[in-house]
């Protein structure tokens, strides 16, 4: 796995087996691996129907009639809906602008948008029922890029539009716009000694999960429906279904179901509301289950970005200023643009100090297909700017890359460019030593003594394109930073409810939560707070669900953080309700139960010294203790929507990487051999799961750097490759040695000292394996993903 630095103990309390700071095995883990776990797409009811939906087949239309005669008429088919069949004047959602229509109405915006739906007896009966509805388009030219969607001729995404945003933008086909000004960049540049300017291209890419959009809906006997499906955010789906099926919220009661990944891809609507509506419409249960293509038109994708900078710096190596504009590309409806422009600009000129600052970031409307939440949103794309140009910086100065970003990097008590002081540890500097400090790899492990080249090492791997014939290796270093949690002035809290009992003679703690668990390890985590607070060794999960106040959404790596604090906050407010239980029952036997410090640990009540005072068991014989409790961090607030000042992030957490590889530069391919990171994680829960999301986050930015890209045509904005096929994903035959530098260094504001973990490497490994492809081929490459064209001069 590699190696961990020296855990800073901050735990306190319980010493109870399997509490925090253990390396706990899941509970679901067997049986994912062996393939008994049970899916969304695994579910079934009696008496079930199958959901299908149909989806445009152009990118921007009018839609002048549609027929669904054809559809009604197949036995077998129990519902067609479209716009006019929904039940309610609330026809729209969204996670903050509610643009986004259930089913198109008037006109389509992207490829792939949905525009009516079928439930039949049978899951082909339903497809070949939607392939009978027929729509007349009226095609209209499409929104591709800036430039035509800011033209004073362009046509508008969203005629009429009048959400709050809309006010502070230069064009109605801009989504959101954050200016970051700080200090006089103007001036500053006449002090530089060396300017650098870049301008770079960041695809889309698609979150790629495993398991694609699934779901059953099942009415309900009070006219209400129960919904069981793979999501990010149980409470925010509800909170958008509910208005359209005109129903309160208590009658739409939804629970998590086996989720196969998410990344952000889960965090907006899918088929959700179609598949309540459908249920509703026929009184009977139905089941949707998107194949590959369908997902990919099913779920927003990363933002593709264009990034313009400017850096300047004095000859001893000082930044002077930095002058930077980011484009990004939200595609047809808004989902998470606004945040993710939010990230972007206010986390633009990265983990270093910059007195003087002017970003602009701004998020379109077009036609392409929407895009919202990826792992590490918007800090993603700037930080493959910001790294490149730190790499050209020290180069125009002469000095060790390394070195140049250690003599610039932030640390606490700097003031970012929105003026707020970060005020727990920030060791981009020592991040940076410890990973130059870890060993590389050794040259030309694919040779060995004597023997023929494995061609598994090289780069095009068993394509067997080369026998180490051109190939050359390329180290590269990037550092990157992220926020963690909801910023911007929005209420971030979480719920968690915890019981405590006897069953079977033993105590038993059970939580429950609305958290997503999502492959990101809560579960695990929830069962390790209870065991240290409670002092008890049998924890129950209880199943996710609506019925227990929000958990917020699974990502800004915020729920171990948040989720955790809830569980931590109702575990210590079950423990005084415990201990007062004792003290009645057990109080005048022994004075320590008025005057020590008491404990919970291995099921007993014991003193700060480590006198024991009762069984557990004894104490709630007959009694059960039950909390809900809410958990907030310390509040944000929005930027100034004009100098873009303002306490915005709650935390910050970092992360960074040096890069491997060795690149045929006659064929352009590249085998990825290390991707070496050190992160700090504040305080690591379980250890093993913080080295299995460093390494996937990792994994996930080697994908941006050299294959995964959603290709669409700019004449038509439809996608061009949307499966597997032809979206390429790393497998593990791609995945690199991945060692880990693990360093706790306390944030005093967090439960237990920790930071959100799960988006930081994501950031800084894509800038990473490009410097090192730089290196290795003495290329520019100013785009994300790296294609063998672009190393060949043939692109």
């Amino acid at each position: 796995m590699g190696t961990t630095g020296t855990p800073t103990n901050i735990t306190q309390g319980s010493k109870t087996k399997g509490g925090i700071g253990e390396s706990t095995l899941r509970p679901d883990g067997t049986l994912k691996v062996t393939g008994e776990f049970a899916y969304s797409s695994d579910m079934w009811h009696e008496d079930m129907l199958w959901g299908q939906i149909l989806r445009s087949t152009v990118a921007h239309a009018e839609i002048v009639s549609i027929d669904t005669s054809e559809a009604l008429a197949q036995p077998g088919v129990y519902a067609v809906m479209t716009y006019d069949d929904l039940p309610t004047e609330v026809k729209n959602y969204g996670l903050e602008i509610q643009d986004t229509p259930v089913l198109a109405h008037g006109k389509v915006r992207h490829h792939g948008e949905p525009v009516a739906i079928v439930a039949a007896d049978h899951p082909e009966t339903a497809r070949r029922a939607a392939a009978k509805i027929k729509v007349e388009y009226k095609e209209l030219p499409v929104i591709t890029d800036e430039a035509s969607a800011t033209a004073p001729d362009a046509i508008l995404i969203h005629e009429g539009r009048d959400d709050h945003h809309i006010g502070h933008v230069p064009h109605p086909n801009i989504v959101h716009r954050q200016p970051i000004i700080r200090g006089n960049v103007e001036e500053a540049a006449k002090k530089a000694d060396f300017i650098v300017k870049g301008e770079y291209t960041f695809g889309m890419q698609d979150q790629a999960f495993l398991g694609p959009e699934s779901g059953l809906a099942v009415p309900s006997e009070d006219g209400g429906v129960e919904l069981y499906i793979a999501t990010q955010w149980l409470h925010s789906d509800l909170k958008q279904i509910a208005p359209v099926l005109g129903l309160p919220e208590d009658k739409v009661r939804m629970t998590l179901s086996g989720v196969g990944g998410a990344f952000g891809g889960r965090e907006d609507l899918s088929m959700q509301i179609h598949a309540c509506l459908l249920a509703l419409r026929t009184g009977k249960p139905v089941k949707i289950v998107y194949n590959r293509f369908e997902s990919f038109f099913g779920h927003v994708h990363r933002h593709p970005a264009k990034l313009s900078y400017e850096h300047g710096a004095t000859k001893d190596g000082k930044l002077t200023h930095l002058k930077a504009r980011i484009v990004l590309d939200g595609g047809a409806y808004a989902s998470a643009s606004p945040a993710v422009v939010g990230n972007a600009s206010s986390l633009g000129a990265g983990p270093y100090v910059v007195d003087n600052v002017d970003i602009e970031a701004i998020a379109l409307y077009t036609n392409n297909p929407p895009c919202g939440a990826m792992r590490g949103f918007g800090a993603v794309q700037a930080c493959f700017a910001y790294e490149a140009q730190m790499d050209k910086l020290a180069d125009a100065v002469g000095m060790d890359r390394v070195a140049f970003r250690q003599l610039n990097a932030m640390e606490q008590g700097t003031i970012m460019p929105t003026g707020q002081a970060v005020d727990s540890p920030a060791p981009v500097a020592e991040l940076l030593r410890r990973v130059k400090a870890m060993p590389l790899p050794p040259e030309q492990q694919w040779l060995a003594a004597g023997e023929a080249a494995d061609v598994r090492q090289l780069p095009g791997g068993l394509s067997n394109t080369t026998h180490g014939e051109g190939v050359v290796r390329g180290v590269g270093y990037a550092v990157g930073i992220k926020n963690v949690g909801f910023s911007e002035g929005f209420d971030d809290y979480s719920t968690a409810k915890v019981r405590m009992e006897v069953v079977g003679g033993e105590p038993v703690a059970t939580v429950h939560t609305a958290m997503a668990e999502v492959g990101q390890g809560g579960v695990t985590v929830h069962a390790q707070i209870a065991r240290t607070e409670l002092g008890v060794t049998h924890v129950t999960i209880h199943p996710a669900d609506t019925q227990v106040g929000s958990a917020g959404s699974t990502s800004a790596s915020r729920q171990t953080y948040v989720t955790g604090g809830a569980v931590k906050n109702s575990c210590e407010l079950v423990r005084e309700k415990v201990l007062e239980l004792g003290r009645r029952k057990f109080g005048t036997y022994h004075p320590a139960w008025a005057t020590a410090e008491l404990l919970l640990e291995g099921g007993k009540v014991v003193t700060d010294g480590g006198e024991v005072l009762a069984d557990l068991a004894d104490v709630l014989e007959g009694e059960a203790v039950e909390v809900e409790a809410e958990w907030r961090h310390r509040p944000t607030e929005p930027f100034d929507l004009r100098t873009g000042q303002g306490f915005g992030h709650v935390q910050y957490t970092f992360a960074a990487h040096r890069a491997v590889v060795e690149v045929d530069t006659e064929l352009g391919l590249v085998k990825v051999i290390e991707l070496a990171c050190a992160q700090d994680v504040g305080k690591a829960l379980n250890p093993l799961s913080v080295i299995g999301q460093i390494q996937g986050g990792t994994t996930q930015g080697l994908g941006v750097a050299v294959m995964e890209e959603i290709i669409v045509d700019p004449k038509t904005a439809k996608v061009r490759n949307p499966s597997f096929t032809d979206y390429l994903i790393p497998t593990i035959l791609d995945t690199p040695t991945i060692p880990v530098d693990v360093l706790e260094l306390a944030d005093d504001h967090a439960p237990y000292g920790l930071r959100g973990i799960g988006e930081a490497p994501t950031l800084s490994s894509t800038p990473a394996v490009l410097a090192a492809i730089r290196n290795a081929t003495g290329l520019e490459l100013n785009r994300t993903p790296v294609r063998p064209e672009h190393l060949t001069g043939t692109a």
